[in-house]
């Protein structure tokens, strides 16, 4: 009897150290922004980002939208410096992460790094996509290991 709880401890030992090592990336997620509205002015990117949370290291945010043309007005994506150029649409020291074109097609992926609060606004029309036209999201990625 000895014998079998000692094989079952080790199986079980080895069961959880094999879980606890999976890959990071192998658990992350990949998420359209705005579902099937894609990155478009008007929809609320907030309420967008609450529905979808949590988010993870390592999860991946995809931006789908039309490169620009007689129909449709040019979107873009910035990363915001921090929440107070967040709140009020400051472009200024924004980073570009994806111009114009390249929400085109299969969209660009960003991934989730660090954890770290990212602040997402499209910065077209001098900020006036975020500013009035909801463009603008926040996201706090977890730990893998946080559920």
């Amino acid at each position: 009897m000895a014998l079998r709880t000692g094989v079952g401890i080790v199986g079980v030992a080895i069961f959880l150290v094999v879980v606890l090592n999976i890959s990071e990336g192998s658990l992350a997620a990949r998420f359209i922004v705005g579902d099937s509205a894609r990155w478009s002015f008007g929809y609320n990117y907030t309420d967008w980002a609450i529905n979808n949370a949590p988010f993870f290291q390592y999860d991946t945010l995809v931006f789908k939208y039309d490169p620009p043309n007689s129909t449709t007005f040019p979107h873009s994506v910035y990363l915001m410096k921090n929440l107070r150029s967040f709140l009020i649409c400051d472009l200024s020291k924004a980073i570009l992460v994806g111009n114009v074109t390249q929400g085109d097609g299969q969209g660009f992926e960003f991934l989730l790094k660090k954890r770290k609060t990212h602040y997402f606004a499209c910065g077209e029309s001098n900020g006036t996509h975020c500013k009035i036209g909801l463009m603008k999201f926040s996201v706090l990625p977890k730990r893998p290991c946080e559920a």
